[in-house]
């Protein structure tokens, strides 16, 4: 018992004064913390999140935060790992297509966006913050996000190609809109907070989808792409237009 308790006051050493340990009910540890830091940032926007307020927030010295986290880019970067993750305990969001694939991209749009609509000022993170290899894109940034992705669409016949097209075009699609649409929920999108870009990950023997495109994964098809959403979207004004005139 003693030794349990020993652990506790050393976790949460440095409490400040006037406060209640929060030790008490609750140790202090990282997935507190990072609710704590999303909280703050739902509360009072990213830029004034400092490990010092987050302490106080949390009743302890922002020293005793660096056990768990080694600094703001540490955190952050949990910020946004628990955001994706909340995409797990969603009970719409399905791992794999089972009713088309148009249903499984649906259910998984709608998943990012209510991940941004909860936690608007948080969620620019997502697009700021280096995901977990230089050539994935926010906000599908996982590797485990994009090897569902990719393993429903060609589950579904998408060959390799396709199912690569349709990641880019998805992830533009639905990060432009859901950052715009943030933005009017008072997020503060520019300039964001961008990092040096992420490693070359290990391990991607665990994600076969993923090991296999990643040379089309790493592949810059920026300008063409913008052609194709904008031509995409002068036919979608050219149909309104033609309803319009001929109502």
């Amino acid at each position: 018992m003693s030794g349990h308790n020993d652990a506790i006051e050393d976790a949460d050493a440095a409490i400040v004064e006037g406060k209640a340990p929060p030790s008490r009910g609750r140790p202090l540890d990282r997935e507190r913390i990072l609710s704590a830091a999303i909280d703050y940032i739902d509360d009072s926007g990213l830029a004034g999140l400092t490990m010092r307020r987050l302490g106080e927030r949390l009743g302890v010295e922002a020293m005793a935060l660096y056990r768990y986290v080694q600094g703001k880019d540490e955190l952050l970067d949990g910020v946004v790992e628990a955001l994706v993750d909340a995409m797990d305990v969603d009970s719409d969001v399905i791992d794999a297509p089972q009713d088309g694939w148009q249903d499984f991209v649906q259910r998984l749009a709608h998943g990012v966006r209510r991940v941004a609509l909860a936690h608007p000022k948080a969620f620019p993170l997502i697009a700021s913050r280096p995901p977990e290899a230089p050539w994935l894109r926010p906000p599908l940034r996982s590797l485990r996000w994009v090897e569902i992705f990719l393993a429903g669409l060609e589950a579904e016949g998408f060959s390799d190609e396709a199912a690569v097209a349709s990641y880019r075009a998805f992830s533009s699609f639905l990060l432009g809109h859901l950052l715009l649409e943030v933005a009017t929920l008072g997020a503060d999108v520019g300039p964001l907070d961008v990092v040096d870009e992420a490693p070359e990950p290990e391990g991607l023997a665990s994600y076969p989808h993923v090991q296999r495109l990643r040379p089309a994964l790493s592949i810059d098809t920026s300008s063409v792409e913008f052609e194709e959403a904008l031509e995409e979207l002068l036919n979608r004004m050219a149909l309104m237009r033609h309803e319009t005139t001929h109502d």
